[in-house]
Protein backbone atom coordinates (compact mmCIF):
# COMPACT_ATOMS: atom_id res chain seq x y z
CA UNK A 1 0.00 0.00 0.00
CA UNK A 2 2.91 2.24 0.42
CA UNK A 3 3.64 2.25 -3.21
CA UNK A 4 -0.58 3.58 -3.62
CA UNK A 5 0.29 6.29 -0.42
CA UNK A 6 3.48 7.67 -2.70
CA UNK A 7 1.38 7.64 -6.06
CA UNK A 8 -1.35 9.68 -4.16
CA UNK A 9 0.90 12.66 -3.49
CA UNK A 10 1.70 12.31 -7.16
CA UNK A 11 -1.55 12.60 -8.50
CA UNK A 12 -2.18 15.59 -6.28
CA UNK A 13 0.41 17.49 -7.06
CA UNK A 14 -0.28 17.26 -10.55
CA UNK A 15 -4.19 17.65 -10.35
CA UNK A 16 -4.59 20.24 -7.65
CA UNK A 17 -6.04 23.36 -8.94
CA UNK A 18 -5.28 26.91 -7.74
CA UNK A 19 -8.54 28.44 -8.40
CA UNK A 20 -11.60 28.02 -5.50
CA UNK A 21 -14.10 25.20 -6.74
CA UNK A 22 -17.60 24.58 -5.58
CA UNK A 23 -19.39 21.09 -5.13
CA UNK A 24 -22.48 20.10 -7.18
CA UNK A 25 -25.57 22.03 -6.46
CA UNK A 26 -27.03 19.42 -4.25
CA UNK A 27 -23.74 19.55 -2.08
CA UNK A 28 -22.35 21.88 0.16
CA UNK A 29 -19.31 22.19 -0.09
CA UNK A 30 -16.62 22.14 3.24
CA UNK A 31 -15.08 25.71 3.91
CA UNK A 32 -11.25 25.36 3.73
CA UNK A 33 -9.02 25.59 6.48
CA UNK A 34 -5.64 27.08 5.69
CA UNK A 35 -2.76 24.82 6.84
CA UNK A 36 2.62 21.40 4.09
CA UNK A 37 8.29 19.60 0.24
CA UNK A 38 9.72 17.11 2.29
CA UNK A 39 9.86 17.10 -1.33
CA UNK A 40 10.24 14.89 -4.57
CA UNK A 41 7.43 12.66 -5.83
CA UNK A 42 6.96 10.50 -8.81
CA UNK A 43 4.13 11.40 -11.54
CA UNK A 44 1.52 9.26 -12.05
CA UNK A 45 -0.50 8.45 -15.13
CA UNK A 46 -4.30 7.65 -14.64
CA UNK A 47 -6.04 4.80 -15.99
CA UNK A 48 -9.56 3.80 -16.99
CA UNK A 49 -10.07 1.88 -13.79
CA UNK A 50 -8.73 4.07 -10.94
CA UNK A 51 -9.97 6.87 -9.32
CA UNK A 52 -7.84 9.91 -8.16
CA UNK A 53 -9.02 12.93 -6.58
CA UNK A 54 -7.37 16.20 -5.13
CA UNK A 55 -8.80 19.88 -3.88
CA UNK A 56 -8.49 23.41 -2.79
CA UNK A 57 -10.11 25.39 0.31
CA UNK A 58 -12.79 27.60 0.06
CA UNK A 59 -11.48 29.77 2.55
CA UNK A 60 -9.42 30.13 6.16
CA UNK A 61 -11.26 28.24 8.85
CA UNK A 62 -9.95 26.90 12.37
CA UNK A 63 -7.97 23.59 10.95
CA UNK A 64 -5.88 23.40 8.20
CA UNK A 65 -4.02 20.88 6.05
CA UNK A 66 -4.14 22.06 2.87
CA UNK A 67 -2.10 23.80 -0.03
CA UNK A 68 -2.82 25.13 -3.45
CA UNK A 69 -0.45 25.48 -6.21
CA UNK A 70 -0.50 29.86 -6.37
CA UNK A 71 0.63 31.37 -8.86
CA UNK A 72 4.15 33.25 -7.68
CA UNK A 73 5.19 36.80 -8.01
CA UNK A 74 6.68 37.74 -11.36
CA UNK A 75 9.88 39.10 -10.93
CA UNK A 76 10.84 42.56 -12.05
CA UNK A 77 13.26 42.55 -14.87
CA UNK A 78 16.36 43.58 -12.60
CA UNK A 79 16.11 40.69 -10.30
CA UNK A 80 16.49 38.27 -13.45
CA UNK A 81 18.99 35.84 -12.70
CA UNK A 82 22.45 36.66 -14.65
CA UNK A 83 23.06 34.73 -17.66
CA UNK A 84 26.18 32.22 -17.26
CA UNK A 85 28.13 31.95 -20.06
CA UNK A 86 30.68 29.18 -18.34
CA UNK A 87 28.86 26.28 -19.59
CA UNK A 88 27.48 25.38 -15.71
CA UNK A 89 24.22 25.48 -15.58
CA UNK A 90 22.71 28.93 -14.15
CA UNK A 91 21.42 29.73 -11.35
CA UNK A 92 17.86 29.84 -12.76
CA UNK A 93 18.54 26.09 -13.93
CA UNK A 94 16.53 23.21 -12.27
CA UNK A 95 19.75 21.41 -13.52
CA UNK A 96 22.28 23.19 -11.22
CA UNK A 97 20.90 22.01 -8.18
CA UNK A 98 20.99 18.19 -8.77
CA UNK A 99 23.26 16.08 -6.94
CA UNK A 100 23.69 12.08 -6.39
CA UNK A 101 23.31 10.64 -2.88
CA UNK A 102 24.24 7.10 -2.45
CA UNK A 103 21.08 5.73 -0.96
CA UNK A 104 22.47 4.33 2.67
CA UNK A 105 23.03 7.61 3.58
CA UNK A 106 19.26 8.41 3.77
CA UNK A 107 18.09 8.16 7.16
CA UNK A 108 15.26 5.87 7.88
CA UNK A 109 15.09 5.89 11.68
CA UNK A 110 16.05 9.46 13.68
CA UNK A 111 18.35 8.79 16.47
CA UNK A 112 17.54 7.48 19.81
CA UNK A 113 18.29 11.11 21.52
CA UNK A 114 17.60 13.71 18.91
CA UNK A 115 20.05 16.27 19.88
CA UNK A 116 22.81 13.87 19.21
CA UNK A 117 22.49 13.99 15.70
CA UNK A 118 25.74 15.41 13.90
CA UNK A 119 25.71 19.24 12.97
CA UNK A 120 27.74 20.55 9.92
CA UNK A 121 28.71 24.10 10.89
CA UNK A 122 28.93 26.78 7.69
CA UNK A 123 30.26 30.13 8.32
CA UNK A 124 29.59 32.15 5.34
CA UNK A 125 32.12 35.19 6.66
CA UNK A 126 34.69 32.67 7.31
CA UNK A 127 33.83 30.21 4.33
CA UNK A 128 35.05 27.46 6.79
CA UNK A 129 32.72 24.20 7.58
CA UNK A 130 33.01 22.49 11.34
CA UNK A 131 31.63 19.21 12.53
CA UNK A 132 29.30 19.27 15.69
CA UNK A 133 26.11 18.22 17.19
CA UNK A 134 22.87 19.57 17.45
CA UNK A 135 23.60 19.74 21.12
CA UNK A 136 26.20 22.01 20.49
CA UNK A 137 24.15 24.63 18.74
CA UNK A 138 24.02 26.54 22.21
CA UNK A 139 27.93 27.36 21.74
CA UNK A 140 26.60 29.66 18.29
CA UNK A 141 24.10 31.69 20.41
CA UNK A 142 24.22 34.67 22.10
CA UNK A 143 21.93 36.17 24.77
CA UNK A 144 20.52 38.78 22.77
CA UNK A 145 19.96 36.38 19.68
CA UNK A 146 16.24 34.59 19.34
CA UNK A 147 15.60 31.46 17.73
CA UNK A 148 12.51 31.06 15.87
CA UNK A 149 10.45 27.44 15.76
CA UNK A 150 7.62 26.40 13.48
CA UNK A 151 5.00 24.64 16.09
CA UNK A 152 2.38 23.31 13.72
CA UNK A 153 1.23 19.82 14.39
CA UNK A 154 1.64 16.80 11.81
CA UNK A 155 -1.43 15.10 11.66
CA UNK A 156 -2.16 11.42 11.68
CA UNK A 157 -3.51 12.26 8.49
CA UNK A 158 -2.78 9.08 6.20
CA UNK A 159 -5.77 6.63 6.09
CA UNK A 160 -6.13 2.87 4.26
CA UNK A 161 -9.24 1.16 4.53
CA UNK A 162 -11.81 -0.34 1.36
CA UNK A 163 -14.81 0.24 -0.30
CA UNK A 164 -17.43 -1.19 2.57
CA UNK A 165 -19.54 -2.42 -0.54
CA UNK A 166 -16.86 -4.42 -2.64
CA UNK A 167 -13.33 -4.91 -0.73
CA UNK A 168 -11.30 -2.88 -2.94
CA UNK A 169 -8.59 -0.87 -1.70
CA UNK A 170 -8.19 2.44 -0.22
CA UNK A 171 -6.25 5.13 0.43
CA UNK A 172 -6.49 8.66 1.42
CA UNK A 173 -5.17 11.88 3.00
CA UNK A 174 -6.86 14.03 5.42
CA UNK A 175 -6.68 17.54 4.22
CA UNK A 176 -9.00 19.66 6.03
CA UNK A 177 -12.33 19.77 7.44
CA UNK A 178 -15.82 22.31 8.26
CA UNK A 179 -17.67 23.47 11.20
CA UNK A 180 -20.17 20.77 9.70
CA UNK A 181 -17.94 18.00 10.05
CA UNK A 182 -17.33 17.40 6.28
CA UNK A 183 -13.73 16.30 5.28
CA UNK A 184 -11.77 17.23 2.24
CA UNK A 185 -9.76 14.55 1.48
CA UNK A 186 -7.65 12.72 -1.35
CA UNK A 187 -8.86 9.43 -2.42
CA UNK A 188 -7.10 6.66 -4.38
CA UNK A 189 -8.89 3.45 -4.99
CA UNK A 190 -10.37 1.50 -8.26
CA UNK A 191 -13.58 2.81 -9.76
CA UNK A 192 -15.78 5.35 -8.94
CA UNK A 193 -16.73 6.41 -5.58
CA UNK A 194 -20.51 7.17 -5.27
CA UNK A 195 -22.33 9.74 -3.10
CA UNK A 196 -23.61 7.47 0.19
CA UNK A 197 -20.93 5.11 -0.46
CA UNK A 198 -19.07 3.86 2.74
CA UNK A 199 -15.20 3.51 3.60
CA UNK A 200 -14.33 0.75 6.20
CA UNK A 201 -11.10 2.36 7.67
CA UNK A 202 -7.85 0.14 9.25
CA UNK A 203 -6.72 1.56 12.51
CA UNK A 204 -3.08 2.52 12.71
CA UNK A 205 -3.64 1.54 16.60
CA UNK A 206 -5.29 -2.36 15.69
CA UNK A 207 -7.33 -1.99 18.25
CA UNK A 208 -11.11 -0.64 18.17
CA UNK A 209 -14.59 -0.71 16.31
CA UNK A 210 -14.73 -0.41 13.19
CA UNK A 211 -14.97 2.93 11.43
CA UNK A 212 -16.47 4.25 8.50
CA UNK A 213 -16.24 7.29 6.13
CA UNK A 214 -19.64 8.51 3.92
CA UNK A 215 -18.89 9.72 0.44
CA UNK A 216 -20.53 13.45 0.20
CA UNK A 217 -19.78 14.53 -2.90
CA UNK A 218 -16.76 15.02 -5.31
CA UNK A 219 -15.14 18.54 -5.96
CA UNK A 220 -13.73 19.74 -9.78
CA UNK A 221 -10.26 19.85 -8.47
CA UNK A 222 -11.07 16.02 -7.97
CA UNK A 223 -10.75 15.53 -4.32
CA UNK A 224 -13.51 13.78 -2.09
CA UNK A 225 -15.64 15.25 0.29
CA UNK A 226 -16.61 12.82 3.04
CA UNK A 227 -18.39 12.34 6.25
CA UNK A 228 -16.67 10.72 9.40
CA UNK A 229 -19.52 8.95 11.19
CA UNK A 230 -18.54 10.16 14.65
CA UNK A 231 -19.50 8.74 17.61
CA UNK A 232 -21.53 10.78 20.57
CA UNK A 233 -19.30 13.15 21.59
CA UNK A 234 -16.44 12.92 18.99
CA UNK A 235 -15.19 15.54 17.29
CA UNK A 236 -12.82 15.05 14.06
CA UNK A 237 -9.66 14.93 15.29
CA UNK A 238 -10.23 12.58 18.17
CA UNK A 239 -11.67 10.04 15.81
CA UNK A 240 -8.58 10.86 13.11
CA UNK A 241 -6.08 10.06 16.29
CA UNK A 242 -7.97 6.81 16.02
CA UNK A 243 -7.72 5.72 12.25
CA UNK A 244 -5.71 7.70 11.28
CA UNK A 245 -1.57 6.56 10.24
CA UNK A 246 1.25 9.01 10.23
CA UNK A 247 2.11 10.54 7.01
CA UNK A 248 5.72 9.38 6.95
CA UNK A 249 7.59 10.51 3.52
CA UNK A 250 8.05 7.32 1.23
CA UNK A 251 11.80 7.24 0.92
CA UNK A 252 11.26 6.31 5.39
CA UNK A 253 10.79 2.48 5.15
CA UNK A 254 8.39 3.07 1.20
CA UNK A 255 6.21 4.86 3.82
CA UNK A 256 5.46 2.68 6.36
CA UNK A 257 4.91 3.71 9.53
CA UNK A 258 5.88 2.30 12.70
CA UNK A 259 4.00 3.27 15.74
CA UNK A 260 7.50 5.38 17.54
CA UNK A 261 6.51 7.39 14.03
CA UNK A 262 4.03 9.11 16.34
CA UNK A 263 6.69 10.72 18.51
CA UNK A 264 9.25 10.80 16.33
CA UNK A 265 7.89 12.78 13.37
CA UNK A 266 6.50 15.44 15.49
CA UNK A 267 8.54 18.40 17.60
CA UNK A 268 8.84 18.51 21.01
CA UNK A 269 6.78 21.72 20.70
CA UNK A 270 4.29 21.40 18.26
CA UNK A 271 1.25 22.49 19.68
CA UNK A 272 -0.97 24.10 16.54
CA UNK A 273 -2.68 21.02 14.01
CA UNK A 274 -2.61 21.01 10.71
CA UNK A 275 0.67 19.50 9.09
CA UNK A 276 0.89 16.71 7.11
CA UNK A 277 4.69 16.70 6.70
CA UNK A 278 7.33 17.65 9.74
CA UNK A 279 9.21 20.75 10.11
CA UNK A 280 11.86 18.30 10.17
CA UNK A 281 15.01 20.91 11.39
CA UNK A 282 13.16 21.02 14.57
CA UNK A 283 12.95 17.44 15.65
CA UNK A 284 16.49 17.51 16.53
CA UNK A 285 15.53 19.56 19.84
CA UNK A 286 14.42 18.32 23.21
CA UNK A 287 12.81 20.05 25.59
CA UNK A 288 16.17 20.00 27.92
CA UNK A 289 17.86 21.61 25.49
CA UNK A 290 15.42 24.38 25.04
CA UNK A 291 15.74 25.15 28.51
CA UNK A 292 19.11 25.10 28.14
CA UNK A 293 19.24 27.86 25.21
CA UNK A 294 16.63 29.60 27.18
CA UNK A 295 18.49 29.62 29.98
CA UNK A 296 21.27 31.57 28.32
CA UNK A 297 19.21 34.58 27.45
CA UNK A 298 17.65 33.71 24.50
CA UNK A 299 14.61 34.29 23.13
CA UNK A 300 12.01 31.49 21.73
CA UNK A 301 9.36 32.42 19.42
CA UNK A 302 6.85 30.18 18.21
CA UNK A 303 5.54 31.19 14.64
CA UNK A 304 3.53 28.17 12.43
CA UNK A 305 3.68 27.28 8.94
CA UNK A 306 1.49 24.44 7.90
CA UNK A 307 2.88 21.77 5.95
CA UNK A 308 1.25 20.69 3.32
CA UNK A 309 0.46 18.18 0.40
CA UNK A 310 2.02 20.49 -1.88
CA UNK A 311 5.47 20.11 -0.37
CA UNK A 312 5.16 16.81 -2.19
CA UNK A 313 5.17 18.96 -5.76
CA UNK A 314 8.21 18.43 -7.56
CA UNK A 315 9.97 21.19 -10.36
CA UNK A 316 8.23 20.06 -13.14
CA UNK A 317 10.14 22.74 -15.22
CA UNK A 318 13.61 23.24 -16.41
CA UNK A 319 13.86 27.25 -15.16
CA UNK A 320 13.11 28.07 -11.62
CA UNK A 321 11.69 30.98 -12.81
CA UNK A 322 8.66 29.26 -14.37
CA UNK A 323 7.95 27.09 -11.37
CA UNK A 324 4.39 27.88 -9.91
CA UNK A 325 5.54 27.42 -5.83
CA UNK A 326 2.36 26.02 -3.59
CA UNK A 327 0.67 27.74 -1.22
CA UNK A 328 0.65 27.07 2.88
CA UNK A 329 -0.99 28.91 5.34
CA UNK A 330 1.61 30.80 7.92
CA UNK A 331 1.33 33.17 10.86
CA UNK A 332 3.71 35.37 12.61
CA UNK A 333 2.25 37.29 15.87
CA UNK A 334 2.64 40.68 16.83
CA UNK A 335 4.23 39.77 20.18
CA UNK A 336 7.06 37.78 18.48
CA UNK A 337 7.74 40.34 15.82
CA UNK A 338 8.11 42.87 18.85
CA UNK A 339 10.65 40.22 20.59
CA UNK A 340 12.70 40.10 16.89
CA UNK A 341 12.66 43.75 16.43
CA UNK A 342 13.49 44.36 20.03
CA UNK A 343 16.29 41.73 20.23
CA UNK A 344 17.61 43.16 16.48
CA UNK A 345 17.87 46.77 17.62
CA UNK A 346 20.45 45.65 20.42
CA UNK A 347 22.46 43.00 17.64
CA UNK A 348 21.00 40.27 18.36
CA UNK A 349 20.67 37.59 15.27
CA UNK A 350 17.31 35.89 14.21
CA UNK A 351 17.92 31.73 13.75
CA UNK A 352 15.38 30.28 12.05
CA UNK A 353 15.04 26.23 12.88
CA UNK A 354 13.69 25.15 9.21
CA UNK A 355 12.90 26.60 5.78
CA UNK A 356 9.33 26.90 6.76
CA UNK A 357 10.27 29.48 9.66
CA UNK A 358 12.46 30.72 6.75
CA UNK A 359 9.63 31.51 4.61
CA UNK A 360 6.99 32.57 7.33
CA UNK A 361 9.78 35.06 8.24
CA UNK A 362 10.45 36.06 5.13
CA UNK A 363 6.94 36.31 3.62
CA UNK A 364 5.73 38.39 6.83
CA UNK A 365 9.09 40.46 6.04
CA UNK A 366 7.56 40.82 2.04
CA UNK A 367 4.08 41.71 2.42
CA UNK A 368 3.17 44.86 -0.07
CA UNK A 369 0.48 47.31 0.51
CA UNK A 370 -1.87 45.54 -1.73
CA UNK A 371 -1.34 42.43 0.59
CA UNK A 372 0.32 40.34 -1.87
CA UNK A 373 4.01 39.38 -0.97
CA UNK A 374 6.80 40.30 -3.29
CA UNK A 375 9.24 37.51 -4.38
CA UNK A 376 12.25 39.17 -4.43
CA UNK A 377 13.23 40.86 -1.11
CA UNK A 378 14.00 43.79 -2.55
CA UNK A 379 11.93 46.76 -1.37
CA UNK A 380 11.17 48.73 1.57
CA UNK A 381 8.48 46.33 3.38
CA UNK A 382 9.34 45.49 7.22
CA UNK A 383 8.63 42.51 9.15
CA UNK A 384 5.29 42.46 10.27
CA UNK A 385 2.06 40.65 11.99
CA UNK A 386 0.77 38.18 9.28
CA UNK A 387 -1.52 35.51 8.91
CA UNK A 388 -2.60 33.89 5.57
CA UNK A 389 -1.81 31.68 2.80
CA UNK A 390 1.71 32.33 1.52
CA UNK A 391 3.36 31.09 -2.13
CA UNK A 392 6.60 32.77 -0.97
CA UNK A 393 9.31 30.70 -3.54
CA UNK A 394 13.07 31.32 -2.31
CA UNK A 395 15.35 31.30 -5.36
CA UNK A 396 18.46 33.69 -6.34
CA UNK A 397 18.90 36.35 -6.47
CA UNK A 398 16.35 36.86 -3.22
CA UNK A 399 17.70 38.88 -0.81
CA UNK A 400 16.89 37.71 2.68
CA UNK A 401 15.44 40.85 4.91
CA UNK A 402 14.90 38.57 8.35
CA UNK A 403 16.72 35.97 8.94
CA UNK A 404 20.22 36.27 10.32
CA UNK A 405 21.21 32.19 10.86
CA UNK A 406 19.23 29.02 10.20
CA UNK A 407 19.22 25.01 11.35
CA UNK A 408 18.52 22.83 8.49
CA UNK A 409 18.36 19.41 7.53
CA UNK A 410 20.12 17.71 4.24
CA UNK A 411 17.59 17.93 1.62
CA UNK A 412 16.55 16.18 -1.94
CA UNK A 413 18.35 17.00 -4.89
CA UNK A 414 16.13 19.46 -7.07
CA UNK A 415 13.99 20.39 -4.52
CA UNK A 416 12.48 23.81 -3.68
CA UNK A 417 14.01 23.16 -0.35
CA UNK A 418 17.65 22.63 -1.54
CA UNK A 419 17.04 26.06 -4.02
CA UNK A 420 16.21 27.98 -0.33
CA UNK A 421 19.49 26.64 1.61
CA UNK A 422 21.41 27.54 -1.27
CA UNK A 423 20.12 30.80 -2.16
CA UNK A 424 20.63 31.29 1.93
CA UNK A 425 24.16 29.89 2.13
CA UNK A 426 25.74 31.02 -0.85
CA UNK A 427 25.75 28.35 -3.83
CA UNK A 428 29.46 27.32 -4.02
CA UNK A 429 29.53 27.07 -0.42
CA UNK A 430 26.37 24.96 -0.46
CA UNK A 431 27.54 22.76 -3.11
CA UNK A 432 30.80 21.76 -0.75
CA UNK A 433 29.07 21.79 2.11
CA UNK A 434 26.71 19.30 0.38
CA UNK A 435 29.70 16.97 -1.12
CA UNK A 436 31.34 16.75 2.34
CA UNK A 437 28.08 16.02 4.09
CA UNK A 438 28.52 13.07 1.61
CA UNK A 439 31.81 12.71 2.11
CA UNK A 440 31.67 12.20 5.86
CA UNK A 441 28.55 9.56 5.78
CA UNK A 442 26.10 12.25 7.36
CA UNK A 443 22.43 10.98 7.46
CA UNK A 444 20.28 12.73 4.85
CA UNK A 445 16.61 14.01 4.65
CA UNK A 446 13.95 14.23 7.40
CA UNK A 447 15.16 11.93 10.15
CA UNK A 448 19.14 12.88 9.24
CA UNK A 449 21.26 15.01 10.40
CA UNK A 450 21.18 18.84 10.25
CA UNK A 451 23.37 21.88 8.98
CA UNK A 452 23.48 25.20 10.77
CA UNK A 453 24.09 28.17 8.33
CA UNK A 454 25.90 31.01 10.16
Amino acid sequence: MSDIFHRIFSAFAGARKNNQNELADAQERPTASPVKRTDESESIASSTNEESNSAVPESPSAVKATATVAEEQSTPESAAPRVNVSGEPSQDELDAYDYVLPERLVAQSPLPRRETARMMVVNRATQKIEHRHCYDIVEYLRPEDALVLNNTKVLPARLIGARAMTGGRWEGLFLQYDSRGFWEIMSKTRGYLRPGEKIELLSSRGVGDTRYLEVVAHTEAKTLVVRPILEEGEDSFTFLDKVGWVPIPPYIRSGRMKPSDREDYQTVYAQEPGAVAAPTAGLHFTKELLAQIEGAGVAICPVTLHVGAGTFKPITVSKLSEHHMHSEYATISEEVVRTLEERKSRGGRVFAVGTTSVRTLESASNVLPDGTIDSTGVNACKLQAFSGQTDLFIRPPYRFKTVDAMLTNFHLPKSTLVILVRTFGGDALIKRAYEEAIAEDYRFYSYGDAMLIL
